[in-house]
């Protein structure tokens, strides 16, 4: 039976259809920084943040591309360009215990959530009124980080997915196959959002070829991609990957930033990653145009990174826009 309208809702469309998670999450923001919510790392003192002039040790012009080795935390609030970041993006330690170049990732729980809120907040602070942040995090810290950005007003958008299936085996519980990309604004109402820059093909016209998704005044055939994330190159960035470096753990795909960057930043705009690791964020930041900043713990993937974002570049450029991420096989054509 077709799909009949119910008028008795005083909604667009007259569809008794509900408004939203990002209108209820626009509405609570100003509420939630006046409720008392507790977590574990607020029992830790904070990081005080020196202050001191601090000067990158590489960078390049065309667009500005910077890159500044030490603790992110002293070295943020005293950038010029504090206050004035578009977007941040960032891939924090998991605290995984993983062997990373100087930086210890094994800290006890209650340290690693003070350490966590305390990158937030300069990262936060270090935002346009305009700006957005997204946060790339596993399943037993997503929850904190939640909590912890709306107790600092800010807005959700999208709590997005990447999918991967590169999972290890394991025999205790499923397979660890997501990490969550959480993306949050400081303005919702004004904040930089690019959704024609990322579309991709829709189901109805990639899987049905349904005449009329194709009949549309503009982008036919295409959509905003969903908040699941995956398809070609889309997986973890294992062994012979060409985008892979060889020093470095846990790389994120360069159309996963690719995505992001160009959804929420606009050319010429100020991108800031507080964890360089391998050098994602600025290397397709400088291949989309868009200036970059970015801090790194230890002078030896400083170096590597640097490498890559000056001298190798992007590898994957516009292959996270255009395609399918269509589960299904394409049915045979329609008559219209």
């Amino acid at each position: 039976m077709a799909e009949r309208k119910n008028t008795e809702f005083d909604r667009p469309g007259g569809y008794a259809t509900p408004r939203g998670a990002t209108q209820i999450q626009r509405e609570s923001a100003a509420d939630l920084p006046r409720a008392d919510i507790r977590l574990l790392g607020d029992d830790v003192a904070p990081h005080v943040p020196a202050t001191a002039a601090v000067e990158p040790v590489h960078r390049s012009a065309d667009p500005d591309t910077r890159l500044y080795v030490g603790d992110c935390r002293d070295v943020i609030p005293n950038l010029p360009d504090h206050g004035e970041v578009d977007l941040v993006f960032a891939d924090p330690p998991f605290n995984w215990d993983v062997p990373y170049d100087e930086w210890s990732d094994g800290m006890p729980r209650a340290e690693y959530e003070r350490f966590t809120y305390d990158w937030l907040d300069i990262c936060v602070d270090a935002l346009a009124p305009h700006g957005s942040i997204w946060v790339n995090i596993p399943d037993d810290t997503a929850a904190e980080i939640v909590m912890h950005l709306k107790r600092r007003g800010l807005t959700m958008i999208n709590w997005c997915a990447w999918h991967f299936r590169f999972g290890q085996h394991r025999d205790s519980s499923f397979i660890m196959s997501k990490v969550h990309a959480l993306y949050f604004a400081k303005d919702p109402d004004h904040r930089i959002w690019n959704p024609d820059a990322i579309l991709e093909q829709s189901d109805r016209a990639s899987v049905y070829n349904d005449p009329r998704t194709q009949a549309k005044g503009r982008n036919a055939g295409m959509r905003v991609p969903m908040d699941v994330w995956y398809g070609p190159y889309w997986g973890r960035v294992q062994g012979n990957n060409k985008e892979r470096r060889a020093r470095h753990h846990n790389q994120i795909p360069e159309v996963y930033l690719e995505r992001v960057i160009l959804a929420c930043s606009d050319e010429g705009g100020l991108v800031l990653d507080p964890f360089c690791g391998s050098g994602t964020t600025s290397t397709v930041a400088r291949a989309w145009n868009r200036r970059s900043i970015t801090t790194e713990y230890g002078a030896g993937n400083a170096d590597s990174a640097w490498e890559r974002i000056n001298e190798i570049g992007m590898l994957r450029k516009g292959q996270s826009t255009g395609g399918s991420s269509a589960l299904g096989r394409p049915r045979s054509k329609r008559t219209p």
